[in-house]
């Protein structure tokens, strides 16, 4: 009995440590799903994973009745059920863009682990948390510098309020002549005749928000901005 408790205290302790691996990840980033939460799922996973095996073979059946249950049947549910969890880290933006996708997909990933961890697949669980984080933080980099144009641009939101219409065109075409590619653009006619002017737009990856500030606010013309990055 104390070798199986052992192995079990074994299970949760890797866990909890892949875990910390991933919620470190998120909680550097200042994501809503961090440290705790991703020990918590890896842990409970684990756990759930742990008390599913064993318990399908405390009733081997009798003469009378014979019980059969799947060692992995609370797994099975925990992959679902970790949904609600993912869902509610996922925002739609006013720009129809989706954020926290990422992190959705690491709480499902952590999730996995501790399943992974729970059946007594160590190696694969130890590569697969290697795997994402070599997903997560050094494939995006190196995308940025060798990959397609369009892997190497970012998005950002802009906002302008323009006062005379006229100047409108202008203002595009300035922005053109500072590499600044327009995507989806959207005018609104303000009460007081000015012009609010929404953009679309992609730049350079390596391009700071910050100087896109401020090449947009010295176009004249343009007496307000406001920027959001949404990388």
């Amino acid at each position: 009995m104390g070798a199986i408790d052992m192995d079990i205290l074994m299970k949760l302790g890797v866990s909890a440590i892949l875990g910390l691996v991933i919620g470190l990840e998120r909680e550097l980033k200042r994501k809503p799903v961090g440290l705790k939460t991703s020990l918590v799922i890896s842990i409970v996973s684990c756990l759930l994973t742990i008390v599913s095996i064993e318990s399908a073979y405390l009733f081997p059946g009798d003469e009378d009745v014979n019980i059969t249950m799947d060692p992995l049947r609370l797994a099975a549910q925990i992959v679902s059920g970790i949904g609600f969890l993912g869902a509610g880290v996922i925002l739609r933006r006013g720009n129809d863009s989706i954020s926290g996708l990422t992190t959705a997909a690491l709480i499902w990933g952590a999730a996995g682990i501790g399943i992974a961890v729970g059946a007594g697949f160590y190696i694969e669980a130890i590569t697969g948390v290697i795997l994402l984080i070599i997903s997560v933080e050094i494939i995006p980099i190196i995308v940025s510098l060798i990959g397609p144009r369009q892997l190497r641009e970012k998005e950002i939101r802009l906002q302008l309020k323009i006062k005379n219409k006229k100047d409108i065109s202008e203002v595009m075409h300035a922005l053109k002549k500072e590499k600044i590619i327009i995507r989806n653009i959207r005018i609104k006619d303000l009460e007081d005749g000015e012009h609010f002017v929404q953009l679309l737009i992609t730049v350079n990856y390596k391009r700071k928000t910050t100087d896109v500030y401020y090449s947009a606010s010295s176009i004249e013309g343009v007496y307000s901005v406001e920027i959001e990055s949404l990388d």
